[in-house]
């Protein structure tokens, strides 16, 4: 079964797009059938995997139903990506018909049996997009920062899940959250790591053992068009990533040899 996984937080900047185009790349890395969907309208993720912008049709022509989802994919070398742009902000007022919790859902699921994952990336924000990308999904990674603004944005996103997963998908489980940017030698990030444990249980999931160490080649990447997986394979983040893809996938893909 193809598994579904959003990548969300309602607080901007805890690294959504760093961590989507990551598992993109690293689950393509293993011989993985992956397909990204960007439902941010900043239309970062595409970027990031090297995608130019402004070609191709995306989520926009997807969600509006005026392109099936084989027409919205673009393939990169790292994986095939339906891209977004700044037309998708309008959704929350343009798209009013009924069921439109399903648009995602009903839209992608022709293309269910040609990918082993897909990855969605969502905006920094609890709208009708990101109540979407739950609906079509299995799971959530809740990527965070170390910080209390960041840990407010999880425990408000606990309220949309759980609605989510009483009223439109009982099978929507939160595989993890994940830390960004974590240096375990500071008290603040270990406070935080604390509570955010306690969040997790709640929500009857973990924090993802790995911690996402900080490094500048996890910002330079995008400029090259790649995750950090690829442009520094050998750094920390890389690392890291791998290990929280280890506990996604256990033996079914396994790593590549890195040189």
């Amino acid at each position: 079964m193809t598994q579904i996984i959003t990548i969300t937080n309602q607080k901007g900047g805890v690294g959504k797009t760093t961590t989507a185009a990551a598992l993109i790349s690293g689950l393509n890395q293993r011989g993985a059938r992956v397909l990204g969907i960007d439902l941010d309208p900043q239309g970062n993720l595409g970027f990031s995997l090297g995608l130019e912008i402004g070609s191709g049709y995306t989520t926009y022509d997807l969600l509006s139903r005026t392109q099936s989802v084989f027409e919205c994919i673009s393939s990169t070398k790292y994986g095939d990506i339906i891209p977004s742009d700044v037309l998708l902000s309008s959704a929350e007022v343009e798209f009013t018909s009924p069921r439109r919790e399903f648009m995602l859902a009903d839209q992608i699921y022709p293309a269910l049996n040609h990918y082993d994952f897909i990855i969605i990336d969502t905006p920094p924000a609890l709208n009708i997009l990101t109540i979407n990308a739950y609906v079509a999904s299995t799971g959530l990674i809740i990527p965070m920062e170390p910080e209390i603004l960041s840990l407010v944005g999880v425990s408000q996103l606990r309220d949309t899940y759980e609605t989510v997963q009483k009223s439109c998908n009982p099978h929507l489980k939160v595989l993890g959250i994940l830390m960004n940017q974590y240096n375990h030698r500071l008290i603040l990030h270990r406070d935080v790591l604390e509570m955010a444990e306690e969040v997790a249980q709640q929500m009857g999931s973990q924090v993802f053992p790995a911690k996402i160490r900080r490094s500048v080649d996890v910002a330079a990447a995008p400029a090259h068009g790649q995750s950090v997986l690829t442009y520094s394979p050998k750094s920390n983040p890389a690392r890291d990533f791998r290990k929280v893809i280890d506990c996604i996938v256990g033996d079914a893909y396994p790593r590549p040899r890195i040189r």
